[in-house]
């Protein structure tokens, strides 16, 4: 990300760029300033925008040969195209030898690194990669944010922050903006403030029910049900959940068991840096029979549900008091 703030800083831009990757709130941002910076403020005329798949090859390339109207370039956005995971090779041909006066802005999702389409941007401009932020990172970033708003934070209170919302960035932003708000009149953000306002993730009310089961606090782990059905959700996606957590937490056991460290577990898992260590701690609270008999169980549970022999709400409230009784 140094290298594009660096290009918008001295206004030398490349003819293509690619943003991908899992951080959506990085990915607007960034197309938003090179949108900015590429363009004299208010010029419609030469900016064209797609999105979705479908879009026809042609027409981009029509586009992109039609000179730019009383300006220095035209420039096309992309965005969720599929064009990256596909193959494009007419287009990424085009690429290659697209005349000066046309500027490409590619957002992405997902690519494959070895396709035409990745090679010839990152031959021709510049391949950005938009990924999960790690802790230090969050941190400064909210902290950041709370300084531009002229008030405080404990980093203490950063953390909790990220712990209840979750680490998606875009989620982070709604977050805080609630929180200035909702604290106008004082210079401290406080955790006070954040358990008033602030939206608790639903895997988190999930991760924070199977540790009241792995500590046999059974009316705590009911508690946490009972609340998600106030929030409407559906029992069998709450088992979902709860399935899909003891067994990314198998896997972080075994991994863990073949001696692999916090940033390999993160990156094998597909964990966030930050959750990583969560899922490490609660790991060692099971053993590795106990996470294979509660997968085989949420299936068998599932399964007397969808063949109509057990009530949806009752199985689950079943399934937690069975694995949280002291």
């Amino acid at each position: 990300m140094k290298s594009l703030n660096e290009d918008i800083r001295t206004g030398q831009f490349k003819q293509v760029y690619l943003l991908y990757g899992e951080e959506a709130y990085l990915k607007k941002q960034y197309k938003d300033k090179l949108t900015r910076a590429m363009l004299p403020d208010g010029d419609t005329v030469n900016y064209a925008y797609y999105e979705g798949k479908g879009i026809h090859i042609t027409e981009l390339i029509d586009l992109a040969e039609t000179m730019p109207f009383f300006a220095e370039r035209r420039l096309i956005v992309v965005e969720n195209s599929g064009l990256f995971k596909n193959a494009a090779p007419e287009l990424a041909d085009y690429i290659r030898s697209m005349p000066g006066t046309a500027c490409f802005l590619f957002v992405e999702s997902e690519t494959d690194k070895r396709g035409k389409m990745f090679k010839a941007v990152k031959d021709k401009g510049r391949v950005v990669e938009m990924g999960r932020q790690d802790e230090k990172t969050l941190i400064m970033w909210v902290g950041g944010n709370v300084k531009r708003e002229g008030k405080q934070i404990k980093e203490s209170t950063v953390r909790y922050l990220i712990s209840k919302t979750g680490t998606d960035m875009e989620n982070l932003d709604r977050e805080l903006e609630k929180l200035f708000c909702y604290a106008i009149d004082r210079s401290e953000i406080t955790p006070a403030d954040i358990d008033a306002v602030c939206t608790t993730q639903i895997t988190n009310k999930i991760f924070d029910m199977i540790e009241a089961v792995a500590a046999k606090h059974q009316k705590k782990a009911l508690d946490y049900y009972y609340d998600l059905l106030a929030l409407k959700e559906p029992p069998m996606r709450i088992l979902y959940l709860l399935s899909r957590q003891f067994k990314l937490l198998y896997e972080v056991k075994d991994l863990l068991g073949r001696g692999f460290d916090k940033a390999q577990i993160a990156k094998t898992a597909g964990l966030h840096p930050f959750v990583a260590g969560k899922y490490i701690s609660q790991s060692r609270t099971f053993a590795v029979h106990e996470l294979k008999r509660i997968m085989e169980d949420a299936a068998d549970t599932e399964e007397l549900v969808k063949t109509g022999r057990l009530n949806d709400v009752m199985s689950v409230e079943l399934f937690i008091v069975k694995y949280s009784a002291a």
